[in-house]
């Protein structure tokens, strides 16, 4: 495992660890995908330039392949020409050009490896950049799901259990009895007044009617009793 993995398997273990624990995972989240944002930029810098450099490495392989094969050429020739001294030197020169071949193949295949991982690791950042973003925004709408859930539980809260408004015309339903039950009181203590008041007009008036009587009788016997 390279050190670039080893890396981030600790950042996804930390991350996981600190989410248990975090009051705001969004914002951890965030924290997360913008390192993870900057780790993809300079894998794919590293990438630009291990792509160069394993261009250039082969060029080098093509070069030493082609020169090879020419100086081998040109010793055949010599040799056909009976100049030795020339198809020695021209083997020389391909002895040259086949241990640089070895070196640069060595090289050349180290930095295709090199560079296949680095793609390979540069995928999958992406491909957990892409999961984490999408797990980000499932739990900020979740989270803002909560938050509104919060603030209506909290003016439920302020209202009590339940709405005060019949409760409300309850009570005034009971004061305006109150006041009903006062006035209809109130309106017969009235009515009796007023019937006391005939009564007595009534009985005042029948004594009256009775001391004229009296008098009358009283006058029709002489002013005797």
């Amino acid at each position: 495992m390279s050190v670039f993995r080893r890396m981030r398997d600790i950042t996804v273990a930390n991350l996981n660890e600190r989410l248990e624990q975090s009051q705001d995972p969004v914002k951890l989240i965030d924290q997360f995908l913008h390192s993870t944002r900057e780790e993809i930029a300079e894998a794919e810098r590293l990438y630009q330039q291990y792509a160069a450099h394993t261009k250039q490495l082969q060029v080098q392989v093509n070069q030493a392949t082609a020169m090879r094969n020419k100086r081998e050429e040109q010793a055949l020739l010599a040799l056909k020409a009976g100049e030795d001294n020339l198809a020695k030197m021209a083997l020389q020169e391909k002895i040259i050009h086949e241990e640089k071949l070895e070196q640069y193949s060595g090289l050349l295949e180290q930095s295709q490896g090199s560079l296949y991982e680095l793609e390979s690791q540069l995928n999958e950042l992406k491909v957990e950049y892409q999961t984490v973003y999408n797990k980000r925004q499932y739990y900020a709408a979740r989270m803002e799901s909560l938050r509104l859930q919060q603030r209506m539980n909290q003016r439920a809260a302020a209202y009590g259990n339940g709405s005060d408004v019949p409760k409300m015309f309850g009570r005034l339903e009971d004061r305006m009895n109150d006041w009903e039950l006062e006035a209809k009181s109130l309106r017969d203590l009235r009515r009796m007044g007023q019937e006391y008041a005939v009564q007595a007009g009534e009985t005042v008036a029948t004594v009256l009617e009775r001391e004229m009587a009296k008098l009358k009788e009283k006058l029709n016997n002489g002013g005797k009793e």
